[in-house]
């Protein structure tokens, strides 16, 4: 389900706006806070949530973790490195879900920058810049353009 923006918590920093892929959290030029301009073309990374430095950004759960009735209330704890999901169900119970931040270390991923300009060879591949490295393997296996033209058998 979409993500919501609780306007007494947002103080309109605009992270979300920054982080959003699909360019729907917005600010409005009024009040000077979030909301999602289009909830029905939400990815459900949830990325601005995890980005909120006020928490006043929810989301719907799922039936299949949060049945009717429910409550999801998703929490960033930047002094712990977590991201804390808490569900309150109907009957007053309560499930914790606790996940890192981040699952590498930080400044263990190369930037752009560390790594060489592509080759020409590189520019005409499949692949993408530096993915076998980063996927741990030797060759990323791809068809050639001539198995392209005949189709997979």
């Amino acid at each position: 389900m979409p993500t919501f923006v609780y306007m007494t918590r947002c103080d309109g920093c605009g992270h979300c706006v920054d982080i959003c892929p699909s360019d729907i959290m917005h600010i409005d030029p009024t009040y000077r806070r979030a909301y999602n301009i289009e909830p029905n073309m939400c990815w459900e990374c949830y990325s601005c949530v995890k980005a909120c430095p006020q928490n006043a950004i929810d989301c719907r759960g799922y039936a299949d973790f949060a049945p009717m009735g429910h409550s999801v209330r998703a929490l960033r704890e930047e002094e712990k490195g977590t991201i804390s999901w808490k569900i309150k169900f109907r009957d007053g119970r309560e499930k914790n879900f606790v996940s890192p931040i981040r699952t590498t270390p930080w400044g263990s991923i190369k930037s752009a920058a560390d790594y060489e300009a592509p080759s020409l060879d590189a520019m005409k591949s499949q692949e993408l810049a530096h993915e076998p490295e980063a996927l741990n393997i030797d060759v990323l296996p791809a068809l050639t353009p001539d198995q392209l033209k005949l189709g997979v058998l």
